[in-house]
């Protein structure tokens, strides 16, 4: 006859709740659904993007050539940096790292400026050269879509700013869970800068 195990609710309760907690997303709802919101818009830019690009083809094709690959290839490391620093920075918070919270996310912000500051330069050369937004569609969208961009990069910052001054505040490195809750938060949305600034870069500087 087979063993029948006693039943163990101590046991059962803390298996349910492990795995509830690993179901579990980072952040807020109201932070997925400005998400899901921001990226819904920027959705329909790019639709719109294609579809006038699939008109003028060539007009696109040429227009890009005047797109620094090069600038696009180091804004996109940069961020890719600031992502990586952001990662660590909310994993020192849940291991309880004191200081490291903090340091990171300065580190993140300072990617995030130098990913602003190549961005008015290379707007400069382009204006420097008699390009701007009314030369051709293409280079409208290249205005918008990087603008709005920029605009996010900004905001993000400001966030990183906050985040890295709020896990300062916590000398010991002990957060609650609400606090940790709007140390993702803030993350998730600079995640999704990063995110939106990889399909930028592809759509506009290496798709053919």
């Amino acid at each position: 006859m087979a063993a029948t195990v006693p039943f163990a609710p101590g046991v059962e309760e803390e298996g349910v709740a492990h795995r509830t907690k690993a179901r579990a997303l980072p952040g807020e709802g109201g932070i997925w659904l400005f998400i899901a919101g921001d990226l819904s818009i920027f959705s329909q830019l790019f639709l719109t993007y294609f579809y006038y690009r699939a008109q003028q083809p060539a007009l696109y094709s040429a227009a890009q050539q005047h797109l620094d690959q090069g600038l696009g290839m180091l804004n996109t490391a940069l961020m890719l940096t600031s992502s990586l620093f952001v990662a660590l920075a909310v994993h020192a918070a849940r291991r309880g790292m004191a200081g490291w919270p903090s340091r990171l996310y300065w580190l993140a912000a300072l990617c995030g400026v130098g990913f602003g500051v190549i961005k008015i330069f290379e707007y400069g050369a382009k204006i420097s050269h008699g390009i701007t937004l009314t030369t051709n569609d293409m280079f409208m969208f290249y205005f918008i879509l990087t603008g709005t961009h920029m605009l996010h990069v900004m905001m993000g910052i400001g966030v990183l700013l906050f985040l890295a001054n709020y896990c300062r505040g916590t000398g010991d490195g002990r957060f609650t869970p609400a606090a940790l809750r709007t140390i993702e938060c803030g993350s998730l949305f600079w995640h999704v800068v990063d995110l939106l600034w990889i399909i930028l870069f592809a759509l506009l500087y290496l798709i053919r």
